[in-house]
């Protein structure tokens, strides 16, 4: 079992902006997927978000950390968006 850990600006940004019905799906999706296997169902990322994965949940993209047994959600937005804004928010 993975602990979820969610970026300060996932909390109060991303998931108030959401619609109930994809929150519920976002949230059914992390409960089955990231908490139990994250290195198999988030697909790695490449050139600037190196060492991030993502998940896909419709039009909706979740990118996330893998450290250990700890998952960092990073950024929790529609498809057309999540890449530029991953960037401005990544740990080092």
């Amino acid at each position: 079992m993975y602990r979820i850990l969610y970026h300060e600006k996932v909390i109060t940004f991303d998931i108030p902006k959401l619609d109930s019905g994809t929150k519920r799906v976002i949230k059914k999706a992390i409960e089955a997927k990231l908490v139990s296997a994250p290195e198999v169902y988030g697909k790695p990322l490449r050139q600037t978000l190196a060492g991030y994965r993502k998940l896909r949940v419709g039009d909706h993209r979740i990118v996330f950390k893998i450290e250990k047994l700890v998952v960092y959600i990073l950024i929790i937005q529609h498809r057309s968006s999540v890449y530029k804004v991953a960037d401005s928010r990544k740990r080092n």
